[in-house]
């Protein structure tokens, strides 16, 4: 089966479900307001930027799960959707998603926001499979931990490739839609690389290599 291949934050959606998440906690007073904001707006500057350490943000972000029991995180991730996630969402992504799905194609996500953000969103968008950072869990509990590498920049490749090995799949023909600087290891490596809205960065490098750049917003 073809790959079609989609980040998630900025492409899939209008935007970051990562960032967002940290916004969520903060308004639901669940983490200490103005330090939480200030890190979180910090993170999300230097993901812009393509300079985020992501082991540190990772730290930072998983840390608010190991205060809640899967049940309380189930109940806010549930209200985090229809809040926050549901109004980001996008007709021309979910035409975009349907028109490879008609195609037979093999819808896999590769995001580098955490498993426990993304997981529900990746099942609400009719993905085959999702490929995201792992939040450890030690009985029936987040650590803050993650595990193994996480799926950001040369490490959405290395993850990929381990996918691929395990599974089979080849990457004749595939796609990948990303609006990111961050992505273009991924984006080099497929048949067809398209950016989606993309960054400033990303823009100059898809208008420099003839690669294909459409918006899901217009």
């Amino acid at each position: 089966m073809t790959l079609a291949i989609f980040d998630l934050d900025g492409t899939l959606l209008s935007g970051d479900s990562d960032y967002t998440w940290g916004q969520f906690l903060v308004e639901k007073g669940l983490v200490d307001t103005q330090v939480y904001k200030e890190a979180n707006d910090k993170f999300f500057l230097q993901y812009q930027a393509g300079t985020l350490d992501i082991h540190e943000y990772l730290a930072f972000s998983l840390a608010p799960l190991k205060a809640f029991s899967q049940t309380e995180l189930t109940e806010l991730h549930n209200s985090f959707m229809a809040e926050k996630v549901q109004p980001m969402m996008l007709d021309k992504a979910a035409k975009l998603l349907q028109h490879h799905k008609d195609q037979g194609h093999f819808l896999l996500m590769i995001t580098a926001t955490n498993q426990f953000v993304t997981g529900p969103i990746g099942e609400l968008l009719g993905m085959d499979h999702i490929i995201a950072p792992v939040p450890e869990v030690v009985e029936g509990r987040y650590t803050g931990k993650v595990v193994g590498i996480p799926s950001f920049q040369e490490g959405k490749v290395t993850r990929l490739n381990d996918w691929l090995a395990e599974t089979g799949h080849s990457m004749e023909g595939s796609y990948f839609y990303s609006d990111s600087r961050n992505d273009l290891p991924l984006l080099e490596l497929v048949t067809h690389p398209i950016a989606v809205d993309a960054d400033e960065t990303l823009t100059k490098i898809a208008q420099e290599r003839n690669w294909q750049h459409i918006s899901l917003r217009d």
